[in-house]
């Protein structure tokens, strides 16, 4: 387990992270959001033990965090992070080398990853001849190389077309299922909705948001009504607690700010004809990030 305590980290008299307290489990795919400047970067940074936490602690299995530990340890960071001269196979040894693995461990590994990855070419490739999806594809695999117990994506699905985030989703499925901790973060909503039940948003430094997504979905107090039928937008607008009312192809959504438009809302739609659908809808994690954090 990994365990963060009442985290801060101070740069001078500015508070980057303020407070922050979570927990992931073996296993579990775990969500850290906030806009840039966050303190998502510093939150990743103290976790790998490259920023000491102003005050707070930071454990991994009940253990303080320390070189020791970096061999456990995969990252794949926002910014392309290789050597652009060295070639995939050299690239490989070294990062292997940093995680304390052997030369054969290494191109065993390194085989099997790109074979998955479908990149069996790129093996004696320079980075630089590399597109950019490939070069993603290579920083996932150098991410993963030694089977990190903790994993920290940011941003992963950055620069790739929609088959390779395929191939992306189920590594990371794969190494969840083998008991691996990983955090993703990542600008794109429904790809933490995806992957992750539990979640931490931040602002400023500062857990807006923490828990479990299902939970945060259930109390949040907006909901969207979908109907699909003969009705008058202008007349479903009036309605208390009705927000705002939206064409959608054949379909109307209600946007309600309370459950309580639940009810009118439906004592309204009873009394129309040729009603085909109503269903309530929880609001995505877009509308809630939205909401908490203020900014696109």
């Amino acid at each position: 387990m990994l365990k963060l305590e009442h985290v801060t980290k101070y740069y001078g008299d500015f508070k980057a992270v303020d407070d922050l307290s979570f927990t992931v489990d073996d296993g579990e795919i775990f969500g850290l959001l906030g806009v840039n400047g966050a303190g998502k970067t510093t939150t990743f940074r103290m976790i790998l033990n490259l920023l000491e936490a102003t005050d707070g602690t930071i454990t991994l299995n009940d253990e303080p965090i320390n070189y020791s530990m970096s061999d456990e340890i995969g990252y794949l960071p926002e910014e392309r992070s290789l050597l652009t001269k060295l070639t995939v196979y050299d690239q490989a040894i070294y990062f292997g080398a940093l995680k304390g693995m052997t030369n054969k461990e290494i191109i065993a590994r390194l085989d099997e990853l790109l074979n998955k990855f479908e990149v069996t070419d790129y093996k004696y490739k320079k980075i630089k001849e590399l597109s950019k999806g490939n070069q993603q594809k290579i920083q996932f695999i150098m991410a993963i190389l030694n089977k990190p117990k903790l994993l920290i994506l940011d941003e992963p699905f950055s620069g790739l077309d929609p088959l390779n985030i395929e191939l992306f989703k189920k590594e990371i499925r794969e190494l969840s299922s083998q008991g691996s901790m990983i955090i993703f973060s990542s600008h794109r909503m429904d790809h933490v909705e995806l992957f992750c039940k539990k979640l931490v948003i931040l602002k400023q430094g500062r857990a807006v948001i923490s828990g479990e997504l299902a939970k945060i979905k259930a109390d949040y107090r907006k909901k969207n009504i979908r109907i699909r039928g003969n009705v008058d937008t202008k007349e479903l607008a009036k309605i208390k607690y009705v927000e705002e009312v939206l064409s959608i192809g054949d379909e109307i959504m209600v946007k309600i700010t309370s459950n309580k438009g639940i009810e009118p809302v439906f004592t309204y739609i009873s009394k129309q004809s040729n009603i085909t659908k109503f269903v309530v809808e929880e609001p995505t994690l877009d509308e809630i990030f939205m909401s908490v954090v203020g900014e696109s």
